[in-house]
């Protein structure tokens, strides 16, 4: 891990700082400052887009991500100017003055102090530059600054890299499965697959998010776990399918595919029978009280049981 750079001596990455100053708690403060590393260190510049121009530049940034069907997009430009008048987020990253990458947020029940990210993307000529980390730093310091202590947001669970970034280099809570959350979806991501989802929660300021955004990653070693009695509740077969394993063990092992998405356009029928394999399991498992406690971006989940979760008083 590289050390975090001097935000004191370097011009401004965010817009964070435009809050006023009875606002800025210690941890308020201190999520703002990590903001502006992580902005800083992916090269990009982060802030609240509000006119209808920025705005339809999400929009096209969306639609050249997804690909969706021209009458199902994900997000509209005049839903966005909605949202952003009532309060709600819409942040861009900024390679210089060319979006690269966007986020979409609205406010939960206010008894939750909480906001759902509905949508998240970075262009795919960003990768590996650390661009989403910055947008969900940024989303989370403006979260704080307005109350909220938890945002809550989905991604696919057979998607290797998203589940890594949001369980270990973000920290976040596994919660529910969702079984095909959103129905049909047609776009050049997920046509032809059911849309099951994963709901994360971020608690702010729990002492393991503040350390994944100081750039401490919580790396998982499943085959250290194997070593040491974890059980495989789901494996892989020779030829690359799902095989069912015994679920009798206080550590249990849940295998991904790498590629879910290369998958569904080689071999269709194979990535929808990991789909099920993979619902299979977490469904029950989570229903039961198991808890995801980390996982190994070589594709596997790491749970504690729900025996296990319940005698480390972490059950949900």
């Amino acid at each position: 891990m590289t050390d975090a750079p001097d935000i004191t001596s370097m011009k401004r990455v965010t817009d964070l700082h435009d809050a006023p100053a009875d606002e800025l708690t210690v941890a308020v403060d201190a999520a703002v400052q990590a903001a502006d590393a992580a902005a800083s260190a992916a090269g990009v510049t982060v802030r609240e887009l509000r006119d209808l121009a920025a705005l339809d530049g999400v929009y096209r940034l969306y639609d050249e991500i997804w690909r969706p069907d021209p009458s199902n997009p994900p997000v509209t430009t005049e839903l966005m100017r909605a949202l952003t008048k009532a309060g709600n987020y819409v942040a861009g990253a900024f390679d210089g003055d060319t979006l690269v990458g966007a986020c979409v947020g609205f406010f939960g029940a206010p008894a939750d102090e909480a906001m759902h990210s509905h949508i998240a993307g970075v262009s795919a000529g960003m990768r590996g530059r650390n661009v989403g980390f910055a947008l969900k730093l940024h989303q989370r310091a403006w979260a704080l600054l307005q109350g909220v202590s938890e945002i809550a947001w989905t991604f696919d669970p057979l998607i290797c890299r998203n589940a890594y970034f949001n369980v270990a280099k973000l920290g976040a809570c596994v919660s529910e499965y969702l079984p095909n959350f959103y129905g049909g979806m047609h776009d050049s991501i997920n046509d032809g697959d059911d849309t099951d989802r994963v709901l994360i929660r971020w608690a702010l300021t729990a002492p393991p998010v503040v350390a994944a955004c100081a750039g401490t990653v919580q790396h998982t070693d499943a085959a250290a776990a194997r070593a040491a009695g974890a059980a495989l509740a789901l494996g892989t077969s020779a030829d690359g399918g799902p095989v069912a394993g015994r679920t009798d063990a206080a550590t249990l092992l849940v295998a991904v595919p790498p590629d879910i998405e290369s998958l569904r356009r080689s071999a269709p029928a194979l990535a929808r029978e990991w789909r099920a394999a993979v619902r299979e399991v977490l469904v029950a498992q989570l229903a039961a009280g198991a808890r995801v406690t980390g996982f190994d971006r070589a594709g596997w989940y790491v749970l504690a049981s729900a025996s296990e979760a319940t005698a480390d008083g972490m059950s949900r």
